[in-house]
């Protein structure tokens, strides 16, 4: 794929930031941009193109969420429900990259919508594997919504 893809990461843990920028360094990801917010209100922002995130250019609509659940100001699931009520972006494919494995979580997350519930491994090795993996599904064989489908443009 020759066209770079925006990855939109909602993560507040710093930690986990830094380990997904350094896995998306890896050359596997060498047609991806990796955007970052660090709480639910700040996702629905950037996607609504509010404030800040009103330059197109610098905060592109992404191909595809990456969305932890548990985050301040709004959680996971809220910005899930938000964005499935959004006509201009509700074919946006998020997946859910969290540490709870619990079952009422991931129930929850599939009855709002999420395209896929994926865990947190531990260990750089597990996850730059998982991201890989989530490269060559998502972004080399999934067929995306393109960015103008996605906005109603």
């Amino acid at each position: 794929m020759s066209q770079t893809q925006t990855i939109l990461l909602v993560e507040d843990n710093p930690v986990d930031i830094l380990l997904m920028q350094r896995a998306f360094r890896n050359e596997t990801f060498a047609n991806t941009s990796l955007q970052i917010v660090r709480d639910g209100d700040a996702a629905v922002f950037y996607l609504n193109g509010d404030g800040e995130y009103s330059d197109r250019d610098r905060y592109p609509l992404p191909a595809i969420i990456l969305l932890d659940l548990k985050l301040p100001r709004r959680s996971g699931h809220e910005v899930l429900i938000w964005l499935r009520q959004q006509p201009e972006l509700k074919r946006l494919p998020v997946v859910m990259l969290t540490s709870s494995r619990q079952t009422p979580d991931v129930k929850r997350a599939y009855d709002l919508g999420v395209n896929s519930y994926l865990v947190k491994p531990v260990g750089f090795a597990s996850l730059l594997e998982m991201m890989q993996s989530f490269n060559e599904y998502w972004l080399n064989y999934t067929e995306l919504p393109e960015s103008r489908e996605v906005s109603g443009l």
